[in-house]
């Protein structure tokens, strides 16, 4: 009889006998079960807030994200109402590169480079297979970037 779990970084069903995940790779460390979501989306841009007041939002939604074990999040910030690039997609970015240098998030995969034949996006689309169903795949879009918590 074998038993199945699921990755606990890509999601995917898994025999518990197994060392490694056969999607992602990662190693399998399985704890006790509970709720977890996979990917959540947060919209910066509604309301047209001001640059703090999205990132303040940004930081709740992180971190209820972080409590409720997600596993990636697709911002939308937006591209700026000039097309020249917005201030939220700009602080947004920076603050995340911040976050990944100090290891309180995994990646960042800009909406640019959200695509099958991208390695960024070719890799995360590896590690979870679900956002091969995500709209803004191979899209291009500006206004949004995905991070893997």
């Amino acid at each position: 009889m074998h038993f199945f779990r699921d990755c606990e970084v890509c999601g995917n069903e898994v025999n518990v006998d197994m060392s490694r995940c056969p999607f992602c790779e990662s190693k399998l460390h399985f704890t006790s079960p509970g709720p977890k979501i996979m990917h959540r989306e947060i919209n910066l841009k509604q309301g047209m807030p001001t640059v703090e007041q999205a990132l303040g939002r940004f930081e709740r939604r992180l971190e209820q994200a972080q409590q409720e074990r997600c596993r990636v999040l697709t911002l939308i910030h937006g591209y700026g109402s000039s097309g020249r690039g917005g201030v939220i997609r700009e602080e947004i970015r920076e603050k995340l590169q911040y976050l990944k240098y100090r290891k309180e998030i995994n990646d960042v995969i800009t909406g640019e480079h959200f695509s099958v034949s991208n390695g960024p996006g070719r890799n995360l689309l590896r590690r979870f297979p679900f956002l091969r169903q995500h709209r803004d795949l191979n899209k291009g879009n500006r206004g949004i970037t995905l991070v893997v918590l």
